[in-house]
């Protein structure tokens, strides 16, 4: 239950921060969400081998980082589960490359492990990417923005919403986990017969839920379609316009130039 508040709790606190960051901002969501996939785009065009490249595209994470002010180590707690995921899609690389490249010291250097390390700095670099787009555009400016890319208006409220009820899952889990552990104070955890009625019943209870916010929303005046009303001032258009055009100068650059590399050179 421990786990689920502190998720719970963690959904609230992203949405507080993207609120604040989406509010001071002076750039539209759209520009956020292109320089996003263009930096997503250029690095996965790396080749396994291209290491040096790769390790100049955390420019874009370190400056965004400093710029707007988000920490990097929460960002790790945050995102652990997914990083482990991505280390673990890397080891598979050990088996099928085995031949050497270089040595370091007395260690044999295969391609197997430099293309893991590439691949482990792909996943790396793309989840921090998604992660700092959510931080800094809030899911409902990313979902207007997504609209404005073309996205069926069905699947933008299909994302919003799923994100939107997350919350609702976790709730009436913790209160089912709840139950269950005032009901059997000696068990720890729920019992393996238990799991199918379990997951059928938080399934049910979670709908129910779920249909209830829905239809709040609905008296409310919900219209089916994420609604967003930002600046629509000239100054806003321009920085969002020169913030694209910087940064696609800056991955069109990374993407030939080895800076890591050339800075190595200079310094060795």
């Amino acid at each position: 239950m421990d786990r689920l508040q502190r998720a719970i709790d963690t959904l609230h606190e992203v949405d507080r921060e993207a609120e604040r960051r989406g509010a001071q901002s002076s750039l539209h969501p759209l520009a956020r969400l292109l320089v996003c996939i263009l930096f997503t785009l250029t690095v996965v065009s790396f080749s396994r081998y291209e290491l040096s490249g790769l390790l100049g595209m955390s420019l874009y994470l370190i400056v965004t980082g400093i710029w707007e002010d988000i920490s990097f180590f929460k960002g790790v707690y945050r995102l652990r589960y997914l990083f482990a995921a991505v280390l673990l899609l890397g080891l598979a690389n050990l088996f099928y490359d085995r031949r050497v490249m270089f040595y370091l010291g007395g260690l044999a250097v295969t391609g197997g492990m430099y293309s893991m390390v590439s691949l482990w700095c792909k996943g790396i670099l793309t989840v921090y990417a998604a992660y700092f787009l959510l931080l800094t555009t809030g899911i409902e400016r990313l979902c207007m923005a997504l609209l404005r890319l073309g996205l069926p208006e069905g699947m933008a409220t299909a994302l919003l919403l799923t994100y939107r009820y997350l919350i609702v899952l976790f709730k009436e889990a913790q209160r089912m986990i709840q139950a269950y552990a005032l009901r059997a104070p000696r068990q720890r955890g729920i019992h393996v017969r238990a799991w199918g009625s379990f997951a059928g019943l938080l399934l049910l209870r979670s709908m129910d839920r779920a249909q209830e916010v829905y239809d709040s929303m609905l008296l409310r005046g919900y219209g089916g379609a994420p609604a967003y009303e930002g600046k629509r001032d000239g100054s806003r258009v321009l920085c969002s316009v020169c913030y694209l055009l910087f940064w696609l100068c800056a991955f069109f650059f990374l993407r030939f130039v080895p800076v890591f590399h050339l800075v190595g050179n200079l310094l060795l």
